[in-house]
C-alpha cells in the first residue's frame, strides 16, 4: 500500500505549513500530494506551486470540479501540469454538490452520472491529442452550424496516459467510476464497511468494462492524529465530521449523510443533520458517535495506526491518503513521519 497526503484547501490559515508538509512528504517518499478546491482556492495553482518546489512526489487534484470548467479546459490544465511537473500530475474530477454547482458556478446540478461520463470521454479524447469532436447530451463539439472546427491539443503531456480519478460516494457513481476511471477518491472510509460501501460497486464497474481491480487505485483520504488519548484525538475531528454529515448539501441531498447511514448510523446521522441545519453546530459535533470518527480516521500510537493500516490494505485500499493533523507545523510533521513509520511497522512497504 502506498501513502499520499491531502493538503485540503489553500487559504485555510496553514499555507506556509502546507508547503513544508508537502516537501517533507516528498523527502519521506510519499507517493502523491493532493489539493482540493470548492469556492476559494483553486487546485491547479496550488499544485503548480507544490510541484515547482518538490522533486519526485506526484501532485493531484482532489478534485477539479466538473461544473467549474469546460472539459477541454480541464484537458489543457492536465496536460500543462503534467508537462511542467515532469510527468507527476494526476487528474481527479468530481461533480461537487448542488449548492456549489448552482450557487457558485450557475450550473444546474442534474444528471451527474451522465455529465461525468461525457466529461471524462471528452477529456480523455482531448488529452490523447486527437482532433476533438463530440456529440452528447451535455456537450457538442464543435457547435453545429457555426465557424468552429475540430481542434487538436497543442501541448504534449509528459505521458501518453495521465491517471484519471473520480471522487465517488454513492453506489451508482462508484460503479461508473470503476468502469471509466483509473482510480477512485473516497472520503470517510471505514475499513470494516469498505467492501459494502465502495469496493463491491467499483468491482461491478470494472467487470462491466471487462476489467479487474488490478491496477485500479482505491484512494481514500483519512485524517491522522498522533497521541495517547484516543478520545481527545477523536474530538479534534468532531466539527469536521459534523460539517460533512450535517451541513454539506441540502437536507434531501447530502451524500456524506447517506454514506453514514449506509455504515449503520441512520439515527445518529439524522440527529447530526437536524442540529447542524438548525444552527447548533456544537450540538451536531457532540452527536457524532466516537465509533464513526475512530473507524474513519487514524488515531493513537504508531502501533495502533499500523493496525488500522493493515485493515485498510486488507479491505482493498491501494493508496492511503493522509491528512496529518496538528496545531503546529511540528505536530503535523510528526504525524506525517508517523505515517511512514506505521506503514513500515505494518509490513506494508513494498
Amino acid at each position: 500500500m502506498r501513502l499520499g497526503i491531502n493538503l485540503g484547501y489553500w487559504g485555510a490559515g496553514m499555507d506556509g505549513d502546507n508547503l513544508a508538509v508537502a516537501q517533507e512528504a516528498d523527502r519521506l517518499g510519499y507517493d502523491v500530494c493532493w489539493a482540493a478546491e470548492a469556492y476559494g482556492s483553486d487546485a491547479p495553482t496550488v499544485l503548480s506551486w507544490v510541484a515547482a518546489q518538490t522533486e519526485s512526489i506526484d501532485v493531484g487534484s482532489a478534485i477539479l470540479q466538473i461544473p467549474a470548467r469546460q472539459p477541454a479546459m480541464t484537458a489543457m490544465t492536465a496536460a500543462t501540469l503534467d508537462s511542467l511537473s515532469g510527468g507527476r500530475f494526476r487528474l481527479g474530477l468530481g461533480v461537487s454538490g448542488p449548492q456549489v454547482s448552482e450557487g457558485w458556478y450557475g450550473v444546474k446540478f442534474d444528471k451527474p452520472l451522465a455529465r461525468t461520463r461525457e466529461y471524462v470521454e471528452i477529456v480523455r479524447r482531448a488529452m490523447s491529442r486527437e482532433r476533438l469532436s463530440y456529440e452528447g447530451e451535455h456537450w457538442t463539439l464543435p457547435l453545429p452550424g457555426g465557424p468552429g472546427k475540430p481542434l487538436k491539443l497543442t501541448v504534449h503531456p509528459e505521458r501518453e496516459h495521465i491517471p484519471l480519478y473520480i471522487a465517488a460516494i454513492g453506489p451508482k457513481n462508484l460503479e461508473q467510476t470503476g468502469e471509466i476511471a483509473d482510480g477512485a477518491l473516497l472520503i470517510f472510509p471505514s475499513a470494516e464497511h469498505l467492501e459494502d460501501t465502495a469496493i463491491r460497486h467499483l468491482r461491478a464497474g470494472r467487470e462491466k468494462a471487462g476489467l479487474t481491480m488490478d491496477g485500479f487505485d482505491v484512494c481514500p483520504t483519512v485524517p491522522l492524529a498522533l497521541g495517547d488519548d484516543i478520545n481527545a484525538l477523536a474530538d479534534i475531528f468532531r466539527p469536521y465530521t459534523a460539517l460533512y454529515v450535517g451541513g454539506m448539501g441540502s437536507r434531501k441531498q447530502n451524500f456524506y449523510n447517506q454514506l453514514a447511514c449506509r455504515m449503520g448510523y441512520e439515527k445518529e446521522a439524522a440527529e447530526i443533520q437536524d442540529k447542524y441545519l438548525s444552527g447548533d453546530k456544537e450540538g451536531a459535533a457532540a452527536a457524532v458517535p466516537h465509533e464513526l470518527i475512530d473507524s474513519t480516521t487514524l488515531l493513537g500510537s504508531v502501533e495502533r495506526i499500523a493496525d488500522r493500516m493493515r485493515a485498510y490494505a486488507a479491505a482493498g485500499v491501494t493508496t492511503l491518503t493522509l491528512a496529518p493533523a496538528g496545531f503546529t507545523l511540528d505536530e503535523r510533521l510528526a504525524a506525517l513521519r508517523a505515517g511512514t513509520d506505521a506503514l513500515e511497522h505494518a509490513g506494508l512497504v513494498s
